[in-house]
């Protein structure tokens, strides 16, 4: 049964869904502490004392500030992305002139994932901005940066409107592209290239569970190598510009490499790296699933 366009891109993106949400319910935790450790890497002597740290000053509490947005972002990223996925894999196969049931090849694909990635920076901007707040809120009361944070995620939504009005939503914007469109070359690349050595000249959608876990962390490793200097400096962007104006990305790119040294770009990297295997595993687990699931129900019928 062939399914329409309209209808593939909502499995697409309610796959998408699913997936966000199964990588923010494993991952928040060191993601929480990535933030951290990129916005204020001489608080912390590692990924230990983070954790150490955070729990004795505010509680295993501390290790989910910023889920709520967290959700929304990447609930609306992976929605988006996935649903783009979908429609920039056929532009990519008009480009290349095959038809558009011929499975394209795994560097094909990493190109459409990496299309794919400018539209759904628009939604994640925005979310990803409160998320990284409210993550280093503590940090930034700590510092003498800012005299009175905000706890929730309502009060830093106003604080931003009040202060900067609907555009202050969209601070980093360039460098969530810098870090998008790069890193989802190698995050689908890698997810692809996986796959197929999974399954050895069989049917891609024939893989289990390990393997597809496995190839999910491998593509997320892969990105967050590729582009993890570029969501530091993010971060740092999105999270100081709280306490007055803060420079673009490359202002802020030669003042950290100038005044704490190249190494502090990669601050944070250690719990990066375990969110990324095991989040980004079950992304694409609960993704391939669900799509597959949401078809059989849609082929049923």
């Amino acid at each position: 049964m062939r399914i329409n366009s309209a209808v593939q891109a909502a499995i697409d993106l309610t796959a998408g869904a699913a997936g966000g949400t199964a990588c923010v319910v494993t991952g928040q935790p060191f993601d929480t502490a990535k933030v951290k450790m990129q916005t204020f890497p001489n608080m912390y002597k590692g990924l230990v004392d983070c954790f150490v740290k955070t729990y004795k000053q505010v509680g295993l509490r501390g290790f989910y500030k910023g889920t709520s947005p967290a959700l929304v972002a990447n609930i609306a990223e992976n929605s988006v992305l996935f649903m783009c996925y979908g429609f920039c894999q056929q532009i990519v196969r008009r480009i290349v002139g095959v038809d558009r049931k011929t499975k394209l090849s795994d560097l094909q694909n990493a190109a459409a994932g990496s299309f794919a990635s400018a539209f759904a920076t628009l939604v994640l901007c925005p979310t990803e901005l409160v998320k990284c707040r409210l993550q280093a809120m503590h940090e930034m009361q700590l510092s003498g940066k800012i005299i009175q944070g905000h706890n929730t995620v309502w009060s830093v939504v106003k604080s931003v409107i009040q202060k900067d009005g609907p555009l202050g939503f969209y601070r980093g914007l360039s460098s969530t592209l810098l870090r998008e469109v790069p890193g989802y070359f190698f995050f689908f690349g890698g997810y692809e290239l996986s796959r197929t050595f999974f399954a050895s000249g069989r049917s891609k959608d024939e893989l289990g569970p390990i393997p597809l876990l496995l190839s999910g962390g491998f593509g997320g490793s892969c990105l967050w190598i590729a582009v993890y200097p570029v969501d530091c400096v993010k971060s740092r962007i999105q999270v100081l510009s709280m306490a007055g104006k803060q420079a673009g990305f490359m202002g802020t790119f030669v003042t950290v490499v100038r005044t704490e040294g190249v190494l502090a770009l990669y601050s944070g990297l250690t719990p990066t790296m375990i969110r990324a295997f095991v989040a980004n595993g079950a992304l694409f687990l609960a993704y391939e699933y669900s799509r597959k699931l949401l078809m059989k129900q849609i082929d049923s019928y």
